[in-house]
């Protein structure tokens, strides 16, 4: 019997970049449903953009692979709204610090690296499929 291992390697490591990919684009897609959010109390603080941070992946270790999650601590965004509920004394709301433009463009990049993702696995199942149908 021929030795699968690098094939079962392969497809592992696909997977791994797979779940890495989704856990990057549900923080994305929170960081975005968040850009416009201000706090609800006078003196609260804005929704902060959260960041995944990536561990190192290791084979047969059941961790995900995308490690933690982390809150950027760049400044908020500020605007002059004095009616709002949550404005200084001088009249500003703090905002999230997400910019929307950058967000959506890691978004289509990451949707991309996942898509490629999965035509690689489709491409390593024929491969395997073929290597199958040789051996039988």
């Amino acid at each position: 019997m021929p030795d699968t291992s690098a094939l079962h390697a392969a497809s592992d490591v696909l997977a791994a970049g797979r779940q890495v990919q989704s856990g990057r684009i549900r923080t994305i897609s929170e960081n975005l449903a968040n850009v416009d959010s201000a706090a609800t109390t006078a003196g609260g603080a804005p929704y902060a953009r959260k960041i995944a941070v990536f561990a190192p992946v290791v084979p047969d270790d059941s961790r995900d692979p995308v490690g933690r999650i982390v809150r950027d601590t760049s400044d908020f965004r500020r605007r002059y709204e004095p009616g709002h509920v949550a404005a200084d004394a001088r009249g500003y709301v703090r905002l999230p610090n997400v910019n929307a433009t950058m967000e959506s463009a890691d978004l289509q990049r990451v949707i991309r690296s996942y898509e490629l993702s999965l035509n690689a696995s489709t491409a390593l199942s024929t491969l395997t499929q073929a290597t199958i149908n040789l051996i039988g």
